[in-house]
């Protein structure tokens, strides 16, 4: 286990560094690029501020997914369960550790078998990113926007088939909550961007988080860990880390509409590719915990819904932003910016790891953990309720 801990921890360090690299010339061009947010409206900076963080989060995910490609290429005709076998590529990597050269073999074979999907998700994350900055430079409708990201949505579910399969047996249905959780997701981390480190951080913490979730749910057909999406998973989280180097108060560059619809739809796909019901080990199946991804996502969610709720209440649009999100209502009860996103942040890692508890106790123990969640979601609303009337 600790090999395979070891590469995908790797694999985030690396799009760590590449996503913080290359955001040094993006904030250098980022106004030539017209990639620039200015003071006014629901902004609540006070200077012009770049955009374009999403692009270098694209940049640090596509460079680390290329170069495991590349490298899984020669490991994948190696049989890496025999063990003291010698690699014919270990002069490529004589500078890693044998162990984890005969960890990467193993996994080698099934990581080829499914580049061509994990590749086109790429591709469909780079139509994405193009949108929302786009968006960032021009401002789209919002038909135009949804449209795309359903086509998208569609276009992976259907094209793919990476779909929820939470015993459901109705393809429409399941093609249709699939498209619908995608695109939620995607919202919800473009409506949480609203301050510095806010929706980046709670990004990484789910995406870390569902990836702990993936190393320690052995896929049935093969009962290993589930290290191709673990390592998408830290990919996506590692970009974000590198972004959020920049983005730390006072921000020198924001994620922007593109950084959001990225990680939000990567983050959501790769919950759909994953197997979470499928047993672990001697102790049986653990149907419950299909609402792992639920559980992870109960901030994003939940600040979107009681967002679009206020919004529809006081009769303004659900599509026009306000500082009605619930940063920004921990802000009127009191608390500093800083610590608002804390407090945020907090209750994503505490959501997180309650779901990473979720897949490993049985029925009983999930109900007891599901009610934690709820208690703790249900207080916070109580504590803030009072912002909420006219």
């Amino acid at each position: 286990m600790e090999p395979t801990f070891l590469l995908v921890i790797a694999a985030a360090a690396f799009a760590m560094s590449i996503s913080w690299l290359s955001l040094f010339p993006i904030r250098k061009f980022a106004r030539t690029l017209g990639l620039l947010d200015r003071p006014g409206g629901n902004s609540s900076h006070a200077a012009p501020t770049p955009l374009g963080g999403g692009v270098g989060i694209f940049i640090g995910i596509l460079v680390t997914v290329t170069l495991a490609s590349l490298a899984a290429l020669p490991l994948a005709s190696v049989s890496g369960e025999q063990q003291g076998v010698t690699l014919p590529v270990s002069g490529w990597f004589s500078w890693l550790p044998e162990t984890w050269l005969q960890t990467a073999a193993v996994y080698a074979p099934g990581v080829n078998a499914r580049m061509g999907a994990i590749w086109a998700i790429i591709a469909a994350g780079a139509v994405l990113t193009a949108l929302g900055v786009w968006d960032d430079r021009r401002g789209l409708p919002v038909v135009l926007r949804l449209g795309v990201q359903f086509g998208v949505a569609f276009a992976v579910v259907e094209g793919l088939d990476i779909r929820l399969t939470a015993y459901l047996t109705s393809g429409w249905l399941t093609t249709l909550l699939s498209m619908l959780w995608i695109v939620a997701v995607i919202n919800s981390f473009n409506m949480l961007d609203n301050m510095d480190t806010l929706s980046g951080g709670v990004a990484a913490i789910i995406a870390f988080s569902m990836a702990a979730v993936m190393m320690t749910t052995p896929d049935p057909g093969s009962d290993r860990p589930q290290l191709l999406v673990a390592a998408l998973l830290c990919i996506v989280g590692g970009a974000i880390l590198g972004f959020l180097i920049h983005n730390r108060p006072p921000a020198r560059i924001f994620m922007g509409d593109g950084g959001s619809y990225l990680v939000g739809f990567l983050i959501s796909v790769a919950m759909l590719m994953a197997t979470y019901a499928g047993g672990n080990g001697d102790e049986g199946p653990r149907p419950h915990a299909v609402l792992a991804p639920l559980c992870a996502m109960v901030v994003p969610l939940y600040d979107m819904t009681t967002v679009l709720w206020i919004r529809i209440r006081e009769g303004r649009s659900p599509f026009l932003g306000d500082h009605s999100h619930l940063s920004h209502r921990l802000v009127d009860m009191g608390l500093s910016r800083v610590a608002a996103v804390a407090t945020v942040h907090l209750i994503t890692l505490t959501c997180g790891l309650s779901a990473l508890l979720l897949t490993h106790v049985t029925v009983l123990q999930a109900l007891t953990v599901l009610g934690i969640v709820g208690c703790m979601i249900t207080l916070i609303a109580i504590l803030e309720s009072t912002q909420w009337r006219g």
